[in-house]
């Protein structure tokens, strides 16, 4: 039996209709891009200013563009797979 309780209309499918199709960017990989590139900006102009922070921002611009390359080859994994 299906939930018919009163929040029954705003649950999520559990599977993925098939005329859908999938995003080709997993969207974490596109939210860690984009902070990779508000780190690196930041640490320039950082920088610029003669401020010794930038070397933080560095340090966040690698870790984000390590989780962009992890959520890339998660999302062709699963897509190679399902």
């Amino acid at each position: 039996m299906g939930d018919t309780g009163p929040y029954a209309a705003f649950a999520r499918p559990t599977a993925r209709p098939s005329d859908q199709e999938p995003s080709p960017m997993p969207r974490l990989a596109v939210y860690t891009l984009a902070a990779c590139l508000l780190a690196v900006v930041a640490a320039v102009v950082s920088f610029v200013q003669g401020m010794w922070i930038g070397v933080v921002w560095v340090l966040l611009a690698g870790l984000s563009s390590n989780m962009t390359w992890y959520y890339i080859k998660r999302g062709k994994a699963e897509r190679a797979t399902g």
